[in-house]
């Protein structure tokens, strides 16, 4: 194989879309010795965001918080991320850069993982006829939602570079053609209506969107066999179909081999005259490992049970929150609900009060210099607020506010 073919096609300095890719919207404060470059910038402010901490606590595949060794939102993204700099570092591509797109791509997701995301696209299309989608509420999060505290303790927002937010948005979409290349167009992200509309605007964003589905196929099925949701069948025809794809003879199955081959395989066949793209056999077997998970991991019947009690936590959880808004001050509505939900209370009207404004009265912390995002005075945009706010939860504390919900004393 042949280590940098890409090299000349990277996100760096010479390359000449390079003042598209460190665009922020933003003047960003420069400090006066900093060995940083735009692009560790930017992932040390998602790495400190409150965010990506959150992420050791959102479901990946199962629910299994009693679990050690099950696969949480944050180790898939280290998956990622590590993925995602082996094939940039052979291919002679920005590594620093990948790395940014990869630990904050799935800032956005859900409580309760993939199932978490169906409810609350179904609550915002029946409410408001609106769109939901992690990509591209993971934009969202690291445009408007997360901040950091300035040298004066101010906080604002991250304020990442283009080539950081277009990757984070444009990692969706199943790779399913014989090729990804980047896209030419210098678009406004804002206005990305749809998961997969665009392909990425850099090399590094393509990697990271290859390397996602690499990360996740082997490991959801290691933690299918660790707590015994795929039956010695099942595993012996998932080595069959292995076998008789790449014609190797599978003995353990494990995330481990499954990322190494499809990594390898990768950097194989891959040119920026190609394109990023598997041998035709290997690209049969991820989507053949693909339909296998969907059958027999993610459509599993046991998942049904833990889908219901997302379904029930959540929509109880908005609901809760929706019936709270009249033409009165907001505030005061949810200050007579205090004793009775006070972790719920409490958290979401620090919530209104750090991103929204009305036509009411909003006593707001000295050091909030971050964007003001929802108009109050408007449900449409209240109902927004709501649903974002349980974006951001955990599945843990999903579950806390529920039984604080259902609780009496």
């Amino acid at each position: 194989m042949k280590e940098g073919k890409l090299s000349e096609v990277a996100s760096k300095v010479g390359n000449p879309l390079w003042e598209n890719f460190i665009m922020r919207n933003e003047e960003i404060h420069d400090r006066e010795y900093d060995i940083r470059s735009d692009f560790e910038k930017d992932y040390n402010r998602i790495l400190h965001c409150t965010a990506y901490r959150r992420l050791k606590h959102k479901t990946q595949v199962f629910f299994a918080t009693g679990h050690d060794h099950i696969c949480t939102r944050i180790e898939h993204v280290n998956h990622v991320s590590a993925v995602s700099y082996n094939i940039a570092n052979f291919l002679g591509l920005n590594t620093e850069l990948a790395n940014a797109i990869a630990i904050g791509h799935d800032l956005g997701h859900a409580p309760f993982g993939h199932e978490g995301e169906r409810i609350l696209r179904d609550i915002i299309k029946k409410e408001i006829d609106g769109t939901y989608w992690h990509e591209q509420n993971s934009l969202k999060f690291v445009d408007e939602l997360e901040t950091l505290p300035d040298q004066e303790g101010n906080e604002k927002n991250l304020n990442l570079t283009y080539a950081v937010r277009d990757g984070i948005i444009s990692h969706c979409g199943e790779v399913n053609e014989n090729a990804v290349y980047p896209r030419k167009e210098f678009i406004d992200l804002k206005k990305i209506s749809k998961p997969n509309e665009y392909s990425p605007y850099t090399w590094e964003g393509c990697v990271v969107k290859i390397a996602d589905k690499i990360s996740y196929l082997g490991r959801d099925i290691e933690d299918a066999i660790t707590l015994k949701i795929l039956a010695d069948d099942k595993i012996k025809e998932l080595k069959g179909i292995i076998g008789d794809v790449v014609n190797i003879n599978v003995g353990n199955i494990n995330n481990t081999f499954l990322m190494h081959d499809f990594t390898i395989d990768l950097c194989k066949n891959s040119s920026i005259k190609e394109g990023l793209r598997f041998s035709d056999k290997y690209l049969k077997l991820m989507n053949s490992i693909k339909q296998f998970n969907y059958d027999n991991i993610y459509n599993h019947k046991r998942l049904e049970f833990f889908k219901d009690y997302a379904r029930l936590i959540i929509r109880s959880i908005f609901k809760t929150l929706k019936e709270f808004y009249s033409n009165k001050n907001i505030f005061d509505e949810l200050e007579k609900a205090r004793a009775d939900y006070p972790n719920l209370i409490h958290s979401f009207k620090d919530w209104l009060i750090k991103y929204s404004f009305s036509s009411w009265k909003i006593e707001r912390a000295a050091n909030y210099k971050n964007k003001l995002i929802y108009n109050l005075n408007d449900e449409r945009e209240y109902i927004r607020a709501v649903v974002d706010y349980i974006t951001g939860m955990t599945d843990q504390y999903a579950i806390k506010i529920f039984e604080e919900l259902i609780k009496f004393e």
